[in-house]
């Protein structure tokens, strides 16, 4: 039986800026299940890719799809992306030419209902990219009083009706009828206006990424990665993200024009680049998704006014 795998998003947008020139290492830093790493030893001869997951699945489904095809060109390990450093010290990797962050949440991801990902049925609530971490959404929903859960929930997920969810949050936990999506889409429903229920968009759909967001930490994680990839790599190397959600977008936005302007780097994409119309057709989980890319000056540059990051 054919192993079906998440479809990357923006295959050829990402590649025209990660392999604008021939690079030794590239790390792949949100692995998944090494869509775009096979994307990258598909299209060179010799580039060997680092990939690193904080997802058990991920990193299990990525090694078991491209280890044997690339024996010496591929290895994947378990890791947040913030100990980029560390886990490329452990391979014998002091700098990287390119790496690429994918910030989505992975089909296989979504559609293991036990992941507690889904909107749908008697999904947990998990949320966890990182299966070993001690706390899920469920926890951040019964422990966070009605004023921290409005801020996860306008903060993360700009939802307008962030008060009143929190409100209906916690008198779902007074009476106990709080575990499942179900319920928690439920509580969701309550809260927003009947006009607003209507449409392509989930109305739950804003509640469900802030929550993910709390409970993985993904912005601080962000912002301190993005430094740290850059820190480690080589004059001429490009760091390229995909980002889904505006919060994600403005941060990367940030510190790219951070990087910019202390002259350490060139932005490659003054705005953001979009999805095709034929992608997002084709591919619906695409229709958010916005890439930037930057690359990194000679360090020599600091003898004129750089600074180093």
């Amino acid at each position: 039986m054919t192993q079906c795998y998440h479809e990357p998003v923006m295959v050829s947008e990402v590649m025209s800026y990660l392999l604008l020139r021939r690079r030794e290492t590239i790390a792949d830093c949100t692995a998944g299940d090494g869509g775009h790493s096979a994307e990258v030893l598909g299209r060179t001869k010799d580039t060997f890719v680092v990939a690193l997951d904080v997802d058990n699945d991920a990193v299990s489904t990525a090694r078991s799809r491209l280890a044997p095809e690339y024996p010496g060109r591929f290895r994947v390990l378990k890791g947040d992306y913030r100990e980029l450093g560390q886990v490329l010290g452990s391979v014998g990797i002091p700098r990287i030419d390119g790496s690429l962050f994918d910030l989505g949440v992975s089909s296989r991801q979504v559609d293991t209902s036990e992941r507690g990902f889904t909107y749908w049925g008697k999904a947990p609530l998990d949320m966890r990219m990182n299966q070993d971490s001690p706390i899920t959404a469920k926890d951040i929903l019964w422990s966070r009083s009605k004023e921290e859960l409005a801020r996860i929930l306008w903060e993360y997920g700009e939802e307008r009706f962030s008060r009143g969810i929190a409100a209906r949050i916690v008198s779902a936990r007074q009476t106990g009828v709080l575990d499942t999506a179900e319920d928690l889409v439920e509580v969701v429903k309550a809260a927003i206006p009947a006009r607003y229920r209507r449409g392509e968009i989930h109305p739950a759909r804003r509640t469900f990424q802030a929550l993910r967001i709390a409970t993985n930490d993904e912005i601080s994680r962000l912002g301190k990665a993005l430094r740290a990839v850059f820190r480690l790599t080589r004059p001429g190397g490009v760091v390229v993200v995909l980002s889904y959600h505006s919060l994600e977008d403005r941060i990367v936005k940030s510190i790219f024009r951070e990087i910019e302007d202390k002259g350490m780097g060139q932005r490659l994409t003054k705005r953001p680049v979009r999805p095709s119309e034929a992608e997002v057709k084709e591919n619906p989980r695409a229709r958010s998704a916005k890439l930037r890319a930057v690359e990194r000056i000679d360090r020599k540059i600091e003898k004129y006014g750089g600074v180093p990051l």
